[in-house]
């Protein structure tokens, strides 16, 4: 069975299909992944995430429209969420 996506989700998605835009990775994500990694500050994001870097590169949103997108999608999304508090919880040694 599908889980329902929250609307921001959506909004997303359907804003990369109108932009024919989706998520290519580069050399210097896979630079900075393993940066994080290093340093015990592993940043994991998902496919929803990752179309938001991609609409942000290709020109389609700002910086600042990008935080506000990730942070409505985070607020919508508990697994989202509770994933972020864990990477929290990790790093501060709890």
């Amino acid at each position: 069975m599908l889980r329902r996506q929250s609307p921001t989700a959506v909004a997303i998605r359907e804003m990369a299909r109108q932009h024919h835009v989706q998520y290519v990775g580069t050399s210097s994500d896979a630079l900075a992944h393993h940066m994080t990694r290093l340093t015990g500050d592993t940043v994991i994001l998902d496919d929803v995430e990752w179309t938001l870097v991609a609409l942000q590169r290709a020109g389609h949103l700002s910086r600042r429209e990008l935080v506000h997108l990730q942070a409505s999608y985070l607020r919508e999304e508990p697994a989202v969420k509770a994933r972020y508090e864990q990477q929290k919880m990790k790093r501060s040694g709890a």
